[in-house]
């Protein structure tokens, strides 16, 4: 688990089984569907049923749920999904909470959207490309290693997110 702005925390899965779960003061994205989403839900196969009211995204107290998986192709990441983690990791800090955003191994859906969410929100990385942002966040989080979806998600929509759309 590593600290990459103040109170902004990327990590895996044990930093939140070990070290945060339980704890006060804290907001948690759990970046990954399996086991959070799914055991929130409960539902078994292969995934959440399509018309469920929360199929994407779920909320409980200091905590966000999302149904992402970490694909290979940037068409099965839901940008409904990276607004709604980007939005609470904002209304945390300003709250004045501590945020981990987690995914299971730490290497590409937490601190891909903590890189984002830094490109956005603060000068701590060069946003003038996602390859820039991707060279400066590696000094920051070096255990950043994309999957093609998650890498491909943020080249495509870059612009959009860091510049609104404009260069």
């Amino acid at each position: 688990m590593i600290e990459v702005c103040p109170n902004l925390f990327i990590g895996d899965q044990s930093a939140y089984e070990y070290h945060v779960r339980g704890q006060q003061g804290w907001e948690i994205v759990h970046a990954c569907k399996e086991p959070y989403h799914r055991n929130l839900l409960g539902y078994s196969g292969r995934g959440a049923p399509k018309s469920h009211p929360e199929y994407l995204i779920a909320k409980r107290d200091h905590r966000l749920f999302l149904n992402l998986i970490d694909p290979p192709n940037p068409t099965y990441i839901p940008k409904e999904i990276i607004d709604a983690a980007l939005e609470f990791i904002d209304n945390g800090l300003k709250d004045g909470k501590r945020v981990l955003v987690h995914c299971n191994l730490g290497e590409s859906r937490s601190p891909g959207i903590g890189l984002l969410y830094l490109a956005i929100h603060t000068d701590l990385i060069n946003k003038h490309t996602y390859h820039d942002a991707e060279l400066d966040f590696l000094k920051i989080y070096p255990s950043y290693n994309p999957s093609g979806g998650i890498r491909g998600f943020l080249e495509n929509n870059w612009d959009e997110y860091v510049f609104g759309g404009i260069k």
